[in-house]
């Protein structure tokens, strides 16, 4: 199939060697080497001989000898009206020794010889962290009929358009005033937090939140805990920033995090990553008698608490728990993020520092991106303002309650409790699907991918030699009926994975026969 055509930009030509004559020559040479390099592809306009001269600073002739020479190869084509292109022949017979990768991009393996050595690590998490296709049950993905719709739409054409939204010079590496204002009033409403404006740091999402964290927080030899088991997110970011070596890695049980085994395992930690409202992955929230254990050793040892506040808004029996930071706005650093109760690729959450911090962390954004994108955050602002957010909270909690209770339904209706069942909870997006002892969570992720069911394995959020089988299920963005179908094959994916797991049964014996 023709590719759409482009203009092409072709930087790798440079310049050309004057004091080695034949331009023409050169130039024909240059164009056969970006078009084996994937510079330019079949298909691709080239520019014109008269631009191509001018930016290259040589006659216009030598331009037109060394495109005639090309045409005349097979590189170029020229058509009467439409310019000349690279031929679009060549797509047919890439050379053998140079397979070209999509898009004219080379895909580098991170175990290629000469790469720096933190490649292979950031290699496998972009492996670990590709986003799911969105079928049920991917995590995050946000039901159609829970979008913000029109009064969204309303704001951002008028903000982006002519108001404060609209394009502008640098900001505030803190956010927006108006949305730092918002988000002050909304966390000390609703969670209990208290801060003002100039202690939000509004951010690209809670991981952007988790890496300027580490950054502020965690000097080169600093232990810190963090929650087994644990988003991911928190271990591979620590992993990757030099701590693989300082994490201790504090078990939870029903409680919450247990901070007696953490003092044991760490007692001079530098910080504490945790969920205290919704245990990730788990769901169970922390008790007060643990939230209070965790702020006491955090005063005793001069430590932080990161506080991962994901998913508090929607808890479906009773109020939301308070947030921790609340009892201890000195020692708590609390993340949130509005990807999941609006949509993810808005990319807006935010930080409330301890006052001490707060130019600490604004220092670690300059360096990491000088400011979030501003037009968003002020339609955000006026979503908040006037009062759309909370009316669009109590929508989605409302459909998400009832998308919840029908997965619990059918999973309990088509799965034995012998081979899965479900951790107890009652907030989130997403519900914990334990697997029987035995079974291999990863190699199911992979079959039930198979089957057009996206999930994800719960043992990757393990400390090593502590792992638990089991699957992650989001139930966000799905219809009843979707869920029911991916429900089945995902039963009948463990049920065929299960008979790996019981020995066959021996042959029964024939009854020999009685000799007379």
């Amino acid at each position: 199939m023709a590719r759409t055509a482009r203009d092409a930009h072709i930087p790798s030509i440079g310049t050309l060697d004057r004091g080695a004559g034949n331009l023409s020559r050169q130039l024909a040479q240059a164009l056969r080497e970006a078009v084996r390099q994937g510079d330019i592809q079949p298909g691709d306009a080239l520019p014109s001989t008269r631009v191509l001269a001018a930016s290259l600073q040589i006659a216009r002739g030598t331009a037109i000898e060394a495109y005639e020479q090309l045409i005349a190869e097979g590189f170029l084509e020229s058509k009467g009206g439409a310019g000349t292109r690279v031929a679009q022949a060549l797509a047919e017979a890439p050379a053998p020794d140079r397979p070209r990768a999509a898009r004219g991009v080379r895909r580098w393996h991170a175990t290629e010889p000469g790469l720096p050595e933190p490649a292979a690590a950031f290699a496998q998490i972009a492996r670990e962290f590709r986003p799911l296709p969105p079928v049920p049950f991917a995590i995050s993905v946000p039901a159609g009929m829970t979008a913000p719709g029109e009064a969204w739409r309303r704001l951002g054409n008028r903000l982006r358009a002519r108001g404060p939204g609209a394009p502008a010079g640098y900001a505030d590496p803190l956010g927006a005033l108006p949305l730092r204002e918002a988000i002050a009033a909304y966390v000390r409403k609703s969670r209990s937090v208290r801060c003002e404006p100039g202690q939000v740091i509004v951010t690209s999402g809670t991981q952007q939140g988790l890496f300027l964290a580490c950054q502020v927080l965690l000097g080169p030899r600093d232990e810190a805990w963090v929650e087994n088991p644990a988003y991911r997110g928190v271990t591979a970011l620590l992993e990757s920033t030099g701590h693989r070596d300082t994490i201790a890695r504090v078990p939870v049980d029903e409680e919450g995090i247990d901070v007696e085994a953490g003092i044991r395992m760490a007692p001079h930690a530098r910080a504490a990553f945790v969920t205290p409202s919704h245990q990730y992955p788990l769901g169970m929230p922390m008790s007060m008698a643990r939230r209070n254990a965790l702020l006491a050793w955090a005063r005793k040892s001069n430590a932080w608490i990161v506080e991962d506040d994901y998913d508090s808004e929607l808890r479906y029996q009773g109020y939301p728990f308070p947030s921790l930071q609340g009892l201890a706005p000195e020692r708590v650093v609390y993340l949130g993020t509005f990807s999941k109760i609006l949509f993810p690729s808005l990319r807006l959450g935010y930080v409330i520092a301890p006052d001490d911090l707060v130019d600490a962390f604004c220092g670690a954004r300059v360096l990491m991106d000088r400011h979030p994108p501003n037009a968003d955050q002020h339609v955000l602002a006026a979503f908040m303002t006037e009062g759309h957010l909370e009316r669009h909270i109590r929508k989605v909690r409302n459909v998400y309650a009832d998308h919840r209770a029908h997965l619990m339904t059918t999973l309990d209706a088509l799965l034995p409790r012998d081979l899965a069942w479900l951790e107890p909870g009652d907030q989130g997006m997403h519900v914990v699907l334990w697997l029987a002892t035995g079974m291999d969570d990863r190699a199911l992720v992979e079959q039930a991918a198979k089957a057009g069911v996206a999930v994800r394995a719960v043992s990757p959020m393990y400390a090593p030699g502590t792992e638990r089988p089991g699957l992650i299920l989001g139930f966000g963005g799905f219809s009843e009926a979707q869920m029911t179908e991916a429900t089945r094959r995902l039963a009948a994916v463990i049920a065929e994975a299960a008979k790996l797991l019981k020995p066959p049964k021996p042959p029964r014996r024939k009854r020999a026969l009685e000799s007379t």
